[in-house]
């Protein structure tokens, strides 16, 4: 079977793009620049709730543990806590919760604490993903993004976008395409942490609530779609797996840059779909 053209897709888009497919069962693989190092944005919480259930397993955390979330301390973000305006107290696995579902940078930061980032990097080390790194959490991410542009505004100068650490893998949580299918085939075949551990990872995974990347090119009631994105000035990703009730499954991962650097580009979230869509579609002729 002729292999599909992804990078048209990328093109029809106004995107550059890697990505990696993978069929979890047969090892059948697609792929675009699968080991070039690419920048993670939110797709860093990922590796970070993996680390977290395997501490809860382990008994280094309680993830009942009630958290106290003032207004002051919270990182910036346009979902969850960050978005709120009195003091909350959640628990460790509904603030886990709250950063995969919709990206909430607060909640994520309070887990991030809690699990240390040395010890994410220790475990994607010990899990054989050398080229997955998580440099800063999302304070961190924001103090370089907001000591290189200057100001946080949107849409971002184009201007000053070459110089932005957050926009380079040297500088900022990265990976590539092929290690997060890798963490996520990890999961899915419960080898990342304990059965339970892992399926808790894929029960949080298949609660986000965005349908316009991945999960736009599999609008079907019997395909179930589990993945995490991750949004940066000219950077839209996601990772995921996508199951068909045959009992297919295929993990995905696609990092996008564009030109522009508008918040709002439909088309650029659409590509992500359409081509996780026309790589699986590949793996399932094989």
């Amino acid at each position: 079977m002729r292999a599909p053209d992804l990078q048209g897709i990328f093109r029809a888009a106004s995107v550059t793009g890697g990505l990696h497919a993978v069929d979890l069962d047969s090892g059948a693989e697609i792929g675009i620049g699968p080991d070039e190092a690419v920048v993670l944005a939110s797709v860093f919480k990922l590796p970070l709730l993996v680390e977290f259930y395997r501490q809860a397993e382990a008994g280094i955390l309680d993830p009942s543990q009630p958290c106290r979330v003032g207004t002051a301390e919270r990182t910036a973000g346009g979902t969850g806590l960050a978005a709120m305006l009195d003091e909350a107290t959640l628990s460790l696995r509904d603030l886990a919760y709250l950063m995969i579902a919709v990206s909430d940078n607060a909640a994520a930061d309070v887990v991030a604490r809690h699990v240390g980032l040395d010890s994410v990097n220790a475990m994607l080390s010990a899990s054989g993903l050398p080229n997955t790194w998580i440099e800063h959490d999302c304070r961190g991410l924001f103090a370089a993004l907001e000591a290189d542009a200057g100001a946080l505004t949107a849409p971002l100068d184009p201007r000053t976008v070459g110089r932005l650490r957050v926009l380079d893998p040297a500088h900022t949580n990265r990976s590539t395409p092929r290690e997060m299918t890798r963490l996520l085939g990890m999961v899915w075949r419960d080898e990342a942490a304990g059965p339970e551990a892992c399926a808790a990872v894929r029960r949080l995974l298949g609660l986000q609530v965005w349908p316009h990347r991945l999960a736009s090119g599999f609008p079907y009631d019997d395909v179930v779609v589990s993945g995490k994105t991750g949004s940066l000035p000219t950077l839209r990703n996601e990772v995921g797996v996508v199951e068909y009730p045959d009992g297919g499954r295929y993990a995905v991962a696609v990092f996008t840059r564009s030109i522009g650097t508008a918040q709002n580009q439909p088309r650029a979230d659409a590509a992500i779909g359409t081509v996780a869509r026309a790589a699986v579609d590949h793996l399932r002729s094989l």
